[in-house]
């Protein structure tokens, strides 16, 4: 089983706190943020992880990543992802900037038990505002915390088919574009994650993933 993680991102909003890192290596409670994922996946049987990372960072993610389980392949270039792989069939893809516990054999489950084309992975993420009661007469009831929101969005962790990936464009986005045609015929499926998700693109969320992995020492295993 292999997998493919995203991971050209930059880190420009991260400033110092990224330590000149791409912002999918870095360090969050003394590991790279990639090894979490990748740690699950290999809990998931995957036994090769393939990085698609920025020009010149390659030999960064296949150091930093090194020893963890899986074989780690860094592709630098887009065009050569295709070919990096070495099997057909499914496979997992994911964004490498995120600190998440999708339970990804059950996902992979899932996708293969409904004979979807590809499964991606939505959460109800935490809403940014507070809620305000107010009565009919517009009198203010009293506040509430925030709560998730009543709606599920992508939370950027799919299973893709190989019939899916054949249908990818070479230029584009395949969610304005292959997705809508799967959409249509019924072959895309939704795998509900009620569990941690967490994007870490600011110095806040930095601290947010390493407060969570200092409160929760299973991820450190």
């Amino acid at each position: 089983m292999e997998a493919i993680i995203l991971a050209g991102g930059r880190a420009e909003r991260l400033g110092d706190a990224a330590g000149g890192r791409p912002k999918s290596l870095v360090d969050v409670a003394g590991r790279p943020l990639a090894a979490y994922q990748v740690g699950r996946l290999a809990g998931a049987g995957v036994t090769r992880v393939i990085f698609a990372c920025a020009a010149g960072e390659g030999g960064h993610f296949e150091q930093a990543l090194a020893g963890l389980g899986p074989e780690i392949i860094a592709v630098e270039e887009p065009e050569r992802l295709a070919r990096a792989r070495r099997e057909d069939g499914d496979v997992f893809a994911l964004n490498g900037d995120e600190l998440v516990d999708v339970d990804y054999s059950g996902l992979l489950a899932r996708h293969r038990s409904r004979d979807a084309l590809a499964t991606i992975a939505v959460a109800r993420p935490k809403s940014q505002f507070g809620l305000v009661d107010i009565g009919d007469d517009d009198v203010v009831r009293g506040f509430e915390e925030a709560g998730k929101v009543p709606y599920w969005v992508n939370c950027g962790n799919y299973v893709l088919s190989q019939q899916a990936l054949d249908r990818f464009p070479e230029r584009g986005d395949h969610e304005s574009t292959t997705f809508p045609e799967l959409v249509a015929e019924g072959r895309l499926h939704a795998f509900r994650h009620e569990g941690l998700w967490l994007t870490v693109n600011t110095p806040k969320e930095l601290r947010l993933a390493a407060d969570h992995v200092a409160a929760h020492p299973e991820w450190l295993a």
